[in-house]
């Protein structure tokens, strides 16, 4: 079986944002931390060479596949931010729903710039994401596989 390539390392965070050469994505990513942080109260850790994540969690699928991961996350990517959100709180539709304008898939919300989406909903997202996964371990909903990012508007209902 194939080793996870997503590890916490010791590189800098500070100096991995600071390389962010988009100024809007580098304030951006500075303000994902610090809402992360305080959502998490756990300093962020570089996970893998582009990843900033709060926290860890141990997964094992029924695969045998195992590993840790952070409990909340996200990367500064060239074409959007990808956070990484867990669906199983309840709340997921509704507040993806009243977000604004970013595209999902299973486990992350990808946004082009923060200016686009509700920063309080954003948290309220976030916390329940971390909370849900805090006290449920990875949740069974990470099956729901889609093959492509769908895109929600603040217009979309939630699903019943």
């Amino acid at each position: 079986m194939a080793e996870n390539k997503t590890k916490a390392t010791s590189g800098s965070v500070e100096a991995f944002l600071d390389r962010i050469p988009n100024a809007t994505r580098r304030e951006d990513a500075y303000t994902l931390v610090r809402m992360l942080k305080g959502i998490t109260r756990q300093p962020p850790t570089m996970w893998g060479p582009s990843i900033v994540g709060f926290g860890s969690y141990h997964y094992k699928y029924a695969t045998g596949r195992e590993g840790d991961m952070p409990m909340a996350g996200f990367s500064p990517r060239a074409g959007a931010m990808t956070i990484y959100v867990m669906r199983g709180s309840g709340r997921y539709d509704e507040l993806v729903s009243r977000l604004g304008k970013c595209k999902t898939s299973v486990a992350c919300l990808y946004i082009s710039k923060l200016a686009d989406v509700d920063l309080k909903v954003l948290r309220e997202l976030m916390t329940a994401s971390y909370q849900h996964l805090k006290a449920n371990g990875l949740h069974a909903d990470l099956t729901q596989r889609s093959s492509k990012p769908r895109k929600r508007a603040a217009t979309v209902r939630s699903r019943a």
